[in-house]
């Protein structure tokens, strides 16, 4: 999710440079739902990767890859920047294949131009380097155009809340049953949402809306968008909120690198060595790795939320 996210602004760009152009994403299908509706996309083609699993699945690739070739586009961009997006570039019969000087597992290979890139950038400017090789000026605000979303029909909190997304595939990333209930805690009364997916928590205070696993792509875009503040883990979804609300985003950053890879606004929120500053506050040595956030520091990353939304 994240990946397609730090994309957007390259689209964005790219429509308004060149509004002729018609441009095709290839997407696993759970991320459609995030680029379907992009004024600047014509289509979408789907990356189903889950079937191709083993050895039929390896077959069912092969065949699934000649269909590549009937897209054939004038120029195709590789953002991903792995073998498995090269190789599918140079599947599409693509005059040109543009990719980034970072990339890995050799796909600069299979690149007509690359983009050079500073490893220590965010990673929304890293991409954003392949319009040098366009000719296209980098926007100075980066645009991410998103669908609307629609509320679940069972949401019916009118009042200001809160949403907490605790979950991450990373290790170490995933807020713990204890940290959510200190934090929720400390929010008094105010309503905390909980989103996501994971393993469900039990015993969670009065306040906590547990909305875990329940809500679509779309419906977690539009909760996003009714929440007074949203607070998550170093997670996709974390980037969906910086991406639709910069200003009321915190994120929670134990090991990876905020300068890189937290949300991509100076005025959001970051959280890490036990210190809460804009990202515009951050310097050199929040880069390195931390410890996740003791239940003391849960407290206080509430009592600042409230005193944010207040």
């Amino acid at each position: 999710m994240g990946d397609v996210i730090h994309a957007l602004p390259v689209v964005a760009a790219l429509d308004e440079a060149w509004p002729d152009a018609e441009i095709g994403w290839l997407i696993q299908p759970a991320w459609r739902d995030l680029v379907e509706e992009h004024p600047g996309i014509m289509q979408t083609i789907s990356f189903p990767r889950d079937n191709f699993r083993g050895f039929k699945g390896w077959l069912r690739s092969l065949l699934w890859a000649q269909t590549l070739r009937a897209w054939c586009p004038d120029l195709a961009i590789d953002l991903q920047g792995l073998l498995r997006s090269a190789l599918m570039a140079r599947c599409s019969g693509a005059d040109k294949i543009v990719g980034l000087s970072n990339a890995r597992e050799g796909a600069t290979v299979f690149y007509s131009a690359v983009a050079k890139v500073n490893k220590k950038d965010h990673a929304v400017n890293q991409l954003l380097a392949v319009l040098d090789i366009m000719g296209i000026p980098k926007p100075k605000v980066p645009q991410f155009i998103l669908p609307q979303g629609t509320l679940p029909a069972a949401f019916l909190i009118s009042q200001p809340f809160v949403v907490l997304h605790p979950y991450a595939r990373g290790e170490g990333k995933e807020l713990t049953q204890e940290q959510v209930i200190a934090f929720a805690e400390s929010l008094k009364n105010i309503p905390v949402v909980l989103v996501g997916k994971g393993k469900a928590m039990a015993g969670l205070p009065s306040n906590v809306l547990d909305w875990t696993g329940r809500t679509t792509l779309l419906e977690l875009i539009a909760i996003f968008r009714q929440a007074s503040f949203i607070v998550s883990s170093d997670s996709g979804p974390m980037h969906l909120a910086a991406a639709l609300q910069p200003a009321k985003t915190l994120a929670i950053h134990r090991w990876s690198d905020p300068l890189r890879v937290g949300p991509w606004s100076d005025e959001s929120w970051i959280w890490k060595h036990g210190m809460l500053k804009k990202r515009k506050e951050l310097g050199e040595e929040f880069r390195a790795p931390g410890a996740t956030p003791t239940l003391e520091e849960m407290k206080m990353i509430a009592t600042n939320v409230l005193s944010l939304i207040e």
